[in-house]
């Protein structure tokens, strides 16, 4: 197989099924872009918005070793966002701990506190 997992593509559109479109990367080579991952936004009709022919841009999410079958995606390809998603706040520490950022030895005291109220 000459393609990896994560290599972007331009491919022409081969078929359209309701659940995904065919994408015709070489002469020997297609893969299928599933439903799910043909665009961020709903998509009500898959015919209406592309073409048999049309060139695609897509990218490898998945290759099957013993079927040859590769899973493609255009949504991780094109830069589309939607209008009113919220984003969500990733905090990397518990808001409930207070003791922050220090080093272990300046910490290590108050840290060890804590852990004693909350256990003991």
């Amino acid at each position: 197989m000459k393609y990896k997992i994560g290599d972007i593509l331009d491919g022409i559109i081969n078929g359209i099924q309701q659940y995904g479109i065919f994408v015709k990367l070489d002469e020997d080579t297609e893969g299928l872009i599933h439903i799910s991952e043909i665009q961020a936004g709903f998509v009500s009709n898959i015919g209406d918005t592309y073409k048999v022919g049309e060139k695609i841009r897509v990218m490898v999410l998945d290759i099957d070793p013993y079927s040859n079958q590769i899973s493609l995606s255009h949504r991780a390809v094109t830069n589309h966002v939607l209008e009113n998603r919220k984003q969500r706040v990733h905090f990397w520490t518990s808001l409930n701990v207070k003791t922050g950022f220090r080093p272990l030895k300046q910490a290590l005291s108050e840290q060890l506190d804590e852990a004693y109220k909350r256990y003991f």
